[in-house]
Formats: structure tokens, C-alpha cells, sequence
């Protein structure tokens, strides 16, 4: 099996060891890194962990289980993909911070990989997702790291949480059955929902506004039975760059509490073009999360209905 080593570098003007913790918290790579949906911490000891990692590659999606080793005073992070998605045989790498001085460091980022059978149509293929996902990780890592103050006031998160006498088994099939949801769902103008592998999908929808325009969302989803579903939209609305969001069900001693938690980062070059010359980051964030907050309690509220019909 041929193995190839490539190397990808950005320069980052922040502390060595802030840009390390980022990349350590896996939990927070759906917002820093495009190509992440979802990420799971599967197992997790003081300097080892096993992660799952769901991420688009070339157009579509692929998920895989990866061993990382943290070494917090080196600043190099270790990982290896355990069962690697086709057409990949093999694959991993190291993510090295060099400090260049207090307030600036040097992020490499190496890959070794091989492909199934040697293939060369499949080793290119992992050649342009390997450099894609590398050159945009590392471009969304600088802009995440040294913009942190600016982003902090554009970026928020809020959830809305409905109380149901049903099963999370109802809720969640309300919540997974996409392809159903302009029937079910009043501000749904359009669905198309595939499923590129057990609990992976993209779904595609028109929404309907409040003033009766509709918008074209596109979202990969990562569907945990009866427990969760998150997902990332990659096809925006304008004031948004950026949207992930999770339906969690979790069951209590009156039933299920249902909740949808959306976490938004505003795009504040088009704020004035959709909501006028006076309006500001604190009007677009109401505006955005009065939009979204309207959608998630309507779903909410139908998937309550549909999860109480069932039980009685």
C-alpha cells in the first residue's frame, strides 16, 4: 500500500497555546471548521480520545472514528483514523503549533494517507478533499482565532424546549421523517430529504417568512435514534455565516422535554441591505433569532401534538 505525506501551514496571530485549545475541544469544530457537522467523544482519559467525525469531502459526506493523542505542552496533537470512510484505506496526521512569538504561531498541519487498492482515480480524489479540507480548516482557524473578540458579539446561541406527555420515539421520528415535513409543517414550502448512509442525510427545504418570501436552506444532519439529531446548514440565508443546531429529546418523570438549540454567527455585511440603513448587530440578531426561535416552536408544537395522539 503507497502511503502519501502532505503538509498545509497557516501563520495565526494569537498565543500558541489559544490555538491549541481550539483544535484540542473537539466539541466546538462545527463552528471553526466548514467541513465538520457533527463530532461525538466517543471515549476520553487525560491525553487520549476516540472521536467520531462526521464532515463533507467534495460534495458530499462522510463520517469516521479517529484515535487522538493531546500532548498540551508539546502544542502537537496526534490522530489516526480508526476504520477510514471509502476510498480511503488509511489515514492520519499531526497538528503542530509553533510559536513565532507571544501573540503569533505557526500552524502545520501533516497527513499521511493511502487509498483502497492503490487506485489512482481514488488517490486523487482523496488528494483534493485532503487539500480542500486542509486549506479551509486552516483559513477558518486564523479567521476564528484572531477575530474571537469581534465574533464574540455576532455569535450566540439559544434553544427553545417544549414539555410532552409522549415517547422521545415519536419525537424523534417526527423530527427524522424530513421527507414529510411539508405536509406536517405550515412553513415548509418544499422537501427533498436523502439519505446517504444509516443516519446521515441532506436535507433540502424552502421556508416560508413571516412577509411570505421563501429561502433555500441546505443541511447535513447526523440522526442519533430517539436521543438527537444535529446538523449544519451550509446553504445559508443572508444574515447568517454560519448556522448548526441539535433536536434533543430527553425523557424526564412527565414525559420527554423536546428542545432545539440553535447556535448563529451573523453576517453583518448584509444587515443593512435586508433590514435597512439603521439596523445593527443588536436588530439582526433579534430579527434571526425570532425567525429561527419561530420555526423551532411551531415544529415543536406539532411534534408535541403528533407524540401525544400517538400515546392516547
Amino acid at each position: 500500500m503507497m502511503t502519501k505525506e502532505v503538509e498545509h501551514e497557516i501563520t495565526v496571530q494569537a498565543p500558541a497555546a489559544e490555538v491549541y485549545r481550539l483544535i484540542a475541544e473537539v466539541e466546538h469544530w462545527p463552528r471553526i471548521f466548514p467541513p465538520t457537522i457533527h463530532v461525538d467523544q466517543v471515549e476520553r482519559s487525560e491525553h487520549e480520545e476516540r472521536i467520531r467525525i462526521w464532515a463533507t469531502a467534495n460534495d458530499t459526506a462522510k463520517v469516521w472514528t479517529s484515535r487522538r493523542t493531546l500532548d498540551p505542552h508539546g502544542l502537537l496533537i496526534t490522530f489516526r483514523q480508526e476504520v477510514p470512510a471509502p476510498p480511503v484505506a488509511a489515514m492520519g496526521g499531526t497538528w503542530i503549533i509553533e510559536p513565532l512569538s507571544a501573540d503569533e504561531c505557526r500552524v502545520r498541519l501533516l497527513h499521511d494517507y493511502a487509498a483502497e487498492g492503490d487506485d489512482p482515480e481514488s488517490l486523487r480524489w482523496i488528494d483534493e478533499a485532503v487539500d480542500r479540507n486542509s486549506r479551509s480548516e486552516l483559513a477558518a482557524l486564523k479567521t476564528n482565532v484572531e477575530l474571537a473578540h469581534a465574533t464574540a458579539e455576532v455569535t450566540f446561541s439559544f434553544e427553545d424546549t417544549v414539555q410532552v406527555d409522549g415517547s422521545a420515539k415519536d419525537l424523534f421520528d417526527f423530527i427524522n421523517e424530513g421527507e414529510k415535513w411539508q405536509e406536517r409543517l405550515p412553513h415548509v414550502a418544499k422537501v427533498d430529504l436523502e439519505e446517504l448512509s444509516p443516519g446521515l442525510q441532506i436535507l433540502e427545504m424552502d421556508t416560508r417568512t413571516k412577509d411570505g418570501h421563501t429561502h433555500t436552506t441546505k443541511s447535513y444532519r447526523v440522526c442519533f435514534p430517539q436521543e438527537k439529531i444535529a446538523y449544519k446548514q451550509v446553504t445559508l440565508p443572508a444574515l447568517m455565516t454560519l448556522h448548526t443546531g441539535r433536536w434533543t429529546f430527553t425523557e424526564n418523570e412527565d414525559g420527554v422535554a423536546a428542545t432545539s438549540q440553535h447556535t448563529v454567527v451573523l453576517n453583518t455585511e448584509n444587515i443593512t441591505k435586508f433590514l435597512g440603513a439603521d439596523a445593527g448587530i443588536a436588530e439582526a440578531r433579534e430579527h434571526v433569532r425570532s425567525a429561527l426561535s419561530a420555526n423551532s416552536r411551531a415544529t415543536l408544537g406539532l411534534a408535541k401534538d403528533y407524540a401525544e395522539r400517538r400515546r392516547h
